[in-house]
């Protein structure tokens, strides 16, 4: 049997992000706690980088900072798929979202998204900028590139999202009333979009926006074991490197890079 194979693509901008700056230096950060050797690559599973799974380099990308980023980023996960790879894109801030999205339901069709965050990154237009990394799920869904969005974690919904979620029909699992059997299974094509920001601060140090009272690791690793749809593409977004401390916000990025990897082994059969 064909092994399912995964490519990672470094996504180094941080041009559409609020507040803080720092999510371009993330990819080869998060590389590094991958291959590093205070760990293997085995996930909790027990599938293994490489043997079972085979996990391609795309580097990353040349970007300019620009409005002309969208462009590259759609071609190199185009690329990916049309090598017979899932593409999985390590950012950067959440803005990637949009143009990755872009890309996959135009070899796939309009997809199930699986979305952790703090924040539901609906807004029509945050600070005069309609790509900001809080806007990129309002421009999938107004463009039709979803059929379901399904948000975990989600503990920042002001009365404007609360419309958006409304006007999009969102699928939102607030944290308050979080428990991994909540969150609905999904058909797939699947999607999954991983903000750090998501985790609790005190497992996730390293974001620009610090929301207490998220998600554990192994919260998200319940809803993820719980996912059994085809994988078709994959983001983690909002490494912010300058907040981190001693690298644990990168290493769980890393980890969630192998999670991610052994649930396409799984279900991509």
């Amino acid at each position: 049997m064909d092994r399912a194979r995964l490519r990672l693509i470094g996504v180094p901008t941080d041009s559409h992000s609020s507040f803080l700056r720092g999510a371009a230096e993330a990819p080869p950060l998060i590389r590094a706690a991958l291959h590093s050797e205070h760990g293997n690559t085995a996930a909790e599973s027990g599938v293994e980088l490489g043997i079972d799974i085979i996990l391609e380099e795309g580097g990353d990308l040349p970007l300019r900072e620009e409005e002309g980023d969208a462009a590259p980023i759609r071609a190199a996960v185009s690329e990916a798929i049309a090598a017979g790879a899932v593409p999985l894109a390590l950012g950067g801030d959440h803005s990637i979202s949009f143009p990755i999205v872009e890309a996959v339901a135009a070899a796939h069709g309009p997809v199930d998204i699986l979305h952790f965050d703090a924040h539901p990154d609906l807004y029509d237009n945050f600070e005069g900028d309609p790509r900001s990394h809080a806007s990129p799920f309002a421009r999938i869904m107004e463009r039709g590139l979803a059929r379901r969005l399904v948000q975990v974690g989600i503990r920042t919904l002001n009365r404007h999202c609360r419309e958006q979620v409304e006007r999009f029909g969102v699928e939102v699992i607030e944290m308050r009333h979080f428990a991994p059997e909540r969150v609905p299974p999904l058909d797939g094509p699947l999607y999954i979009s991983i903000d750090l920001d998501a985790f609790d601060p005190a497992f996730a140090p390293g974001v620009s926006h610090h929301e207490p009272g998220g998600l554990s690791v192994r919260d998200v690793l319940a809803v993820l074991d719980r996912a059994h749809a085809p994988l078709v593409g994959a983001d983690i977004v909002e490494y912010n490197p300058t907040r981190d401390l001693n690298g644990v916000t990168a290493v769980l990025a890393a980890k969630l890079v192998k999670e991610i990897a052994a649930l396409a082994a799984r279900n991509n059969r």
